[in-house]
């Protein structure tokens, strides 16, 4: 079982709204997500993300690997 970080697509049509979320790799984009670490939100700019990172730090620690767009997310959150 491959566990990953990655983005769940919540809001309506034509106005995104992402939470980060904790998954198994074969779970579907918006399925059922074993914990919620933050969320995102691309139209208000970049101030627009919370991030619990001590808990993103424990689920790396543990081998879940994170997409590109979370990496890029909590890289740019944590410095």
């Amino acid at each position: 079982m491959s566990v990953v970080l990655r983005l769940k697509r919540m809001g309506s049509k034509k106005n995104p709204f992402y939470r980060i979320v904790v998954m198994t790799k074969s779970e579907k984009r918006d399925g059922r997500a074993i914990e919620e670490l933050g969320h995102y939100d691309p139209k208000k700019g970049k101030d627009a993300v919370n991030v619990d990172l001590a808990r993103v730090d424990h689920w790396l620690k543990n081998g879940a690997r994170p997409s590109e767009t979370v990496k890029s997310i909590i890289k740019r959150v944590s410095g």
